[in-house]
């Protein structure tokens, strides 16, 4: 199958992504609700499963979407000034946002990193570099998810031999650093784009508008 028109691969590779993420939960949803009232049992790992899933999800697509220019806003000021005047608010919008992104990343690595085996960073606001103690916390686990026997590789390389029962938690939790370096990423291309007078605003909040003249369009009222 060839991406639809105007679409890179790496959109479809996000898209085909979260697609699949979506699909797990319902299906994951699903089974747990026919077994446990049809069977009268319960799968266990289910709920979990789910909300780890939908972390990833709202996560990963945060990003895409700031790439998209999908997230809803208010541009009604951005609609009465000059375009100039415009270029300049959305840059001020878009430094705000790179640095609100850049905190977040810096608060994610540190919330991961000792779950991997990692080193925080040091400084308060902005990292002033690596922890050179810390406490490798690698044997923590989630609370209900099986540890699947193809990943039993991690017990020699993160948890000194030792057996999983339960997922490590450093896999999940794996989504925070990795969506937050994504976000600004993001950020940081709408801030190219608007200096190269190739985006105006970072929000589309006519999405509704905008699907209603397309639906016109088609049934050819307009």
């Amino acid at each position: 199958m060839q991406p639809a028109p105007g679409q890179s691969t790496v959109d479809r590779v996000e898209e085909t992504l979260i697609a699949y993420i979506l699909g797990a939960m319902t299906v994951i949803t699903f089974a747990n609700v026919v077994t446990r009232y049809v069977f009268n049992s319960n799968i266990l790992w289910a709920l979990e499963t789910t909300v780890f899933l939908f972390g990833w999800m709202v996560l990963l697509g945060a990003s895409y979407c700031v790439k998209k220019s999908a997230h809803l806003g208010v541009d009604v000021i951005l609609d009465l000034v000059r375009p100039t005047r415009r270029k300049a608010l959305a840059l001020i919008a878009v430094s705000v946002c790179i640095v609100y992104a850049f905190l977040l990343l810096k608060g994610a690595w540190d919330y991961w990193a000792n779950f991997a085996n990692l080193p925080q960073t040091t400084g308060r606001w902005f990292p002033l570099g690596f922890q050179e103690n810390y406490r490798a916390n690698a044997w923590y686990e989630v609370n209900d998810i099986p540890n699947p026997a193809f990943l039993s590789f991690l017990e020699d390389l993160m948890n000194e031999g030792e057996r999983y029962e339960k997922l490590p938690r450093f896999i999940p939790y794996a989504v925070l650093p990795l969506s937050m370096a994504l976000l600004l990423f993001r950020f940081v291309q709408a801030a190219v784009l608007i200096w190269r007078n190739r985006l105006d605003r970072l929000v589309a909040s006519h999405e509704v508008e905008d699907d209603i003249a397309e639906v016109r369009q088609q049934r050819g009222e307009v």
